[in-house]
């Protein structure tokens, strides 16, 4: 069995500081005094080192001192793994090839989220150099004991059937009837004896959540399957409610710029509880405007290192399901005395930004304010006030909106023409019931308010990083990687099959005049979800790399603080810069240093990776529940891969992924070109390949595996790509 790791905590603050950029290898003491350790915790520390040792993922060097193994063929990290058997092994520390690719036959019983070490088996040549392949050959730390599943009968045994793709064989549940679950009854189960290579899993009941298949019991499972926190502790509710008592206006307009009388609206969705961001623009003169983004002042409100601090930390975001929210501070400021309340003074750090004529930024102001929302708008009430129905809002709350779509415009085309890549993909909205099943689904409101907020919201973290790096300070930025050298060829060999060329390396601008290409084109929807599958992923690090998708060369998030932890880093390091700079008398806390940001980002990235992880599982597992109604259905698709199993086609209405198995195909002998991303009848001479339309029908629905299996419509009429007979 594996080693559990120290309740302290200790074993990965030493990881996360000797893997950090500048260490350079020390005596454990002089190790403990870098990182704060005190006397009375060196004995716990101590032994930390010695498990890491035991372990293989540090080793005592030259002189005594700790440091890294030889990681030349040999990777720690983060296991993930997939449906169809293997996996991908996330090392801890950068490396020169990224992520490894482990075989089926290679993950030695490894789940999503295990600590691994790997060793590397083969390195690629040539072209695919930078395709490794490795094995799993210890695991030092399992991600989870607890499972969500069915309870099932199979003959004389109980079992648990696991949902989702972390853990793929069944548990056997020695004494099923003492934790008074009933056959599909929906359970948590916490591992006794992990799966061995013959041998599935053991394990007891820990919780029955409520029958499988209830609209609520769904979102529940999701939540005890991610381990995302339920409440808050009474410390916590008890800090949050002193400082609400605690707060008195005419203190903060003594110290704070008031600008309760200037014109400020909020826009938000129709069912947003907690506003944290508001706006008002000013005219500047010769056709250029002043902008306000005016952000929720959480900073002021959760002091570093207090129960709120730490819990807000831990959670690293809020998590929005459908129909529930999982908060990262208590409602009572997130949706209280922290939310832009229309009518409602609320503090704000607020940032201004005067603009020419041609919507170039001229200078920059921050500061803290007293503001007042003037008005809630919605994404769709703001669409109307700008397409002329102005009935029943205030002549200054209209006037604030043309000027805004007036800016918004303006700075949408320069950030175009800068590079900024946006993907054509259309997005779905749930339609549920009061139950919370869901009954359809509609396109989602793409109206142009919502790209001003956007552009608005680009625009302020954008002037934040450029600040904090103007000062030379570390922060916390938002990257965006440019396109991983293997993913380049991916999406080039993707895009041969459409008779489309984009040779690697290819710059910003050869994939702007590739989208520029296609849109309107009937494959533009399979293209640009290429493109996106191509991209790296967002990041929360200290590194200056910039973001890729937005082309902007210093990056930060500072406009969500009320459900994102980075924002709010962002903002105490605004208010140590306001205050020395105004009046000095504040401001003498030092900042964060590079390690400590950099184990944020770390954590703050993994928590929203989760939290958006589970929110696309929920919203799958609804549209399944709802297309298992809907057997027979017939639907317009496009196919977006080809893998040994069969071909993927995406429900252009649902936007769920499904699968025709081979088998299901109209009787030929079908050739499979995985890498052309085609098959071709050998009899018919049939080609069906990526981004063909295709009608198929709903065919059945596993929820459990997030399976949707579709079949092809013969008489379809669709026109698939003729070519001549495959020799």
């Amino acid at each position: 069995m594996p080693r559990k790791p120290s309740p302290q905590g200790i074993p990965e603050k030493i990881l996360r500081h000797v893997t950090s950029g500048g260490y350079r290898p020390q005596k454990p003491r002089r190790l403990a005094h870098a990182m704060g350790v005190a006397d009375r915790e060196y004995p716990a520390f101590r032994a930390a080192v010695k498990e890491l040792m035991r372990a293989g993922r540090i080793v005592q060097g030259g002189g005594n001192c700790v440091m890294l193994p030889d990681a030349k063929d040999r990777i720690v990290g983060s296991f993930r793994g997939h449906a169809r058997g293997f996996g991908f092994v996330v090392p801890d520390a950068q490396t020169e090839h990224g992520d490894l690719f482990i075989p089926p036959k290679a993950t030695l019983q490894a789940m999503t989220g295990d600590k691994v070490v790997a060793r590397i088996t083969r390195r690629g040549r040539g072209e695919s150099q930078s395709r490794v392949e490795g094995e799993v050959i210890e695991i030092l730390e399992r991600s989870d004991r607890r499972f969500v599943g069915a309870l099932v009968k199979d003959g004389r045994r109980w079992l648990v059937r696991p949902e989702g793709h972390v853990l793929l064989q069944p548990i056997v549940i020695p004494d099923a009837r003492s934790s008074r679950a009933r056959e599909g009854d929906q359970v948590v189960v916490e591992l006794t004896e992990y799966p061995a290579a013959e041998e599935p899993g053991r394990g007891v009941i820990v919780e029955v959540l409520g029958r499988h298949g209830d609209p609520g019991i769904d979102t529940l499972s999701i939540i005890r399957q991610h381990g995302f926190p339920e409440g808050f502790s009474e410390k916590v509710v008890n800090e949050a409610r002193e400082t609400v008592a605690g707060y008195k206006l005419e203190e903060e307009l003594a110290v704070r710029e008031d600008l309760r009388e200037e014109v400020i609206v909020t826009i938000d969705p129709d069912d947003a509880k907690d506003y944290d961001d508001a706006i008002s623009v000013r005219s500047a003169g010769k056709g250029g405007y002043e902008l306000g983004v005016h952000i929720a002042d959480v900073a002021r409100m959760v002091p570093a290192g207090g129960a709120l601090d730490t819990e807000a930390a831990q959670r690293g975001n809020s998590v929005y399901l459908p129909r529930h929210v999982i908060p990262m501070l208590p409602e009572v400021l997130s949706n209280g005395l922290c939310s832009l309340q229309e009518g409602e003074p609320r503090l704000a750090k607020s940032a201004f930004i005067t603009y020419d004529a041609q919507g170039n930024r001229q200078r920059t102001r921050f500061a803290n304010t007293v503001i007042r929302s003037s008005r809630r708008l919605t994404y769709r009430e703001a669409d109307a006030i700008l397409g002329g129905k102005t009935d029943g809002y205030a002549p200054e709350v209209v006037t604030l909106l043309k000027r805004m779509d007036r800016l918004a415009r303006r700075i949408q085309k320069r950030r175009l023409a800068r590079g900024m890549i946006v993907l054509d993909l259309p997005e779905v909205e749930l339609v549920l019931d009061d139950e919370g099943n869901v009954t359809d689904v509609e396109p989602a409101d793409t109206s142009f308010p919502h790209t001003i907020i956007e552009m608005f919201m680009v625009e302020a973290n954008e002037v934040v990083a450029e600040l904090f790096t103007r000062q030379g300070v570390p922060h916390l930025r938002r990257t965006h990687a440019d396109p991983p050298a293997d993913a380049q060829k991916k999406l080039a060999t993707f895009l041969r099959v459409l008779k489309r060329s984009l040779r690697p390396p290819y710059t910003r601008e050869d994939l702007l005049k590739l989208l520029a290409e296609v849109r309107g084109r009937p494959e533009a929807f399979a293209v640009n979800l290429a493109v996106l599958r191509s991209m790296a992923r967002a990041e929360y690090t200290t590194r200056p790399i910039g973001h890729y998708a937005l082309a902007s060369e210093h990056y930060s998030h500072f406009t969500s603080p009320i459900r994102r932890y980075p924002d709010l880093v962002a903002h105490r390091l605004l208010d140590l810069y306001l205050h020395k700079r105004l009046t000095g008398s504040r401001g003498r806390q030092k900042a964060p240093g590079r390690d400590a940001l950099a184990a944020v980002g770390k954590h703050c990235t993994y928590s929203e990776q989760r939290a958006e992880t589970a929110e696309r599982e929920l919203r799958l597992i609804k549209i399944l529940r709802l297309l298992e109604s809907r057997l027979g259905d017939v639907e317009e698709g496009v196919v977006t891969g080809v893998a040994g199993v069969g071909l993927y086609v995406q429900l252009r209405r649902y936007l769920v992924d499904g699968l025709i198995r081979f088998r299901d195909l109209p009787d030929d002998w079908w050739d499979i070109d995985t890498a052309g991303g085609c098959v071709r009848g050998q009899h018919s001479g049939r080609r069906i390949a990526i981004g063909d339309l295709a009608r198929v029908q709903i065919a059945a629905v596993n929820v459990p595996a997030r399976e949707l299996v579709l079949s092809l419509i013969e008489d379809s009429g669709k026109r698939f790509d003729k070519s001549k007979k495959h020799r």
